[in-house]
């Protein structure tokens, strides 16, 4: 029968990766120690270090390139809307201008 997934809370994995990093101690036996599987570590550290990598180059990680494409495309929807206002102002302003000659005629 399968085993039940556990699920462990940020803090917990936070500290088992630094327990990991500071210590330089193998991820096997911090695994082994804390009662979690050795590859469950092993992918918290190699999240840990590739969002360090992704800070120290500046990049960003995946909420935030969730976030900027969000952005991006609620920019390019809110220039589109600029843009048909700004034809349906030049309409009014046309419309106004041949309003006023007929009314002086």
């Amino acid at each position: 029968m399968a085993e039940k997934r556990r699920k462990y809370d940020a803090e917990f994995r936070e500290g088992a990766v630094r327990i990991v990093l500071e210590t330089g101690k193998p991820s096997a036996q911090v695994a082994r120690d804390l009662g979690v599987h050795e590859g469950t570590l092993q992918t918290w550290v190699h999240r840990a270090k590739a969002r360090v990598d992704a800070e120290a180059r500046g990049g960003l990680d995946e909420s935030e390139r969730e976030e900027l494409q969000r952005l991006r495309e609620e920019n390019a929807r809110q220039r589109k809307e600029i843009a048909e206002l700004g034809m349906e102002r030049d309409v009014l302003k046309r419309s106004v201008v041949l309003w006023v000659k007929e009314a002086t005629k």
